[in-house]
């Protein structure tokens, strides 16, 4: 590659999922921040490259018959990435099938559920008046995030990695399993899960990653008022469609 991909980006763990691939296939990149607190997500340029107005998006100047492409949803963007460069992402097809029943387990399961127990124990509390409700999806979503981590305890006891090897499964997986108390886990429960977590973030490309995040943390917070955060659940919390 000659030219960098456009990366669309927020320091979340959605978007930690493409900075850490990126990082780890060595793709040149150009990272453009989208404060979704702000609500940059819903501006006519971005919504062009992502019509869900979510992060992360990129753009591949060098895309498929060397012409540009963009690609929103996370798992499609690391498979994409996976394809191209022939890393991370087996082609036997055995091999990858593995890989992506695992990359759609945490789409479809850890990744929702967690952002929801995350909700409902550290933002519903300052939200919702009544607290029956905020308690009720509180347990919901803590049990299921509990019962999902016991899945991938059970998995990681014999392999060093999701799917054996190193994969775009475990970049995906991986920034979900980070603070795991405020989802009401203990990380005791699950050494397996914690030996796995604790050699992925040792590897150099992650680290790489969560600088950038930090990075882009910092210059938020610097320009950042009084009423940013208050602003931002609004921004946040109360989407509806808009047509």
């Amino acid at each position: 590659m000659t030219a960098p991909i456009d990366l669309y980006y927020w320091p979340t763990p959605n978007g930690h999922k493409i900075t850490i691939a990126l990082e780890e296939m060595g793709l040149p990149y150009a990272l453009h921040v989208v404060n979704i607190g702000r609500g940059d997500q819903f501006q006519p340029d971005f919504l062009a490259i992502s019509p869900n107005n979510r992060m992360p998006a990129i753009v591949d100047p060098e895309g498929p018959g060397g012409q540009p492409i963009s690609i929103f949803e996370s798992g499609a963007i690391l498979q994409y990435l996976g394809r191209k460069t022939g890393q991370f992402y087996p082609a036997d097809e055995r091999a990858r099938v593995e890989v992506e029943q695992w990359l759609m387990w945490q789409m479809g399961g850890l990744g929702p559920m967690s952002g929801q127990a995350g909700h409902f124990r550290l933002y519903a509390p300052a939200m919702l008046p009544d607290q029956r409700m905020i308690a009720y999806g509180a347990n919901r979503y803590t049990n299921e995030v509990h019962r999902l981590h016991g899945v991938l305890e059970r998995r990681l006891r014999d392999r060093p990695f999701i799917a054996g090897d190193y994969s775009i499964a475990d970049m995906a997986i991986w920034p979900w399993r980070q603070a795991p108390r405020s989802r009401g886990l203990d990380p005791a429960q699950f050494p397996a899960v914690q030996a796995w977590s604790d050699r992925i973030a040792a590897r150099p490309a992650v680290i790489r990653a969560l600088i950038k995040a930090d990075e882009v943390r910092l210059a938020a917070a610097s320009a950042a008022n009084g009423a940013a955060a208050e602003q931002s659940q609004r921004v946040l919390f109360g989407q509806r469609a808009r047509l």
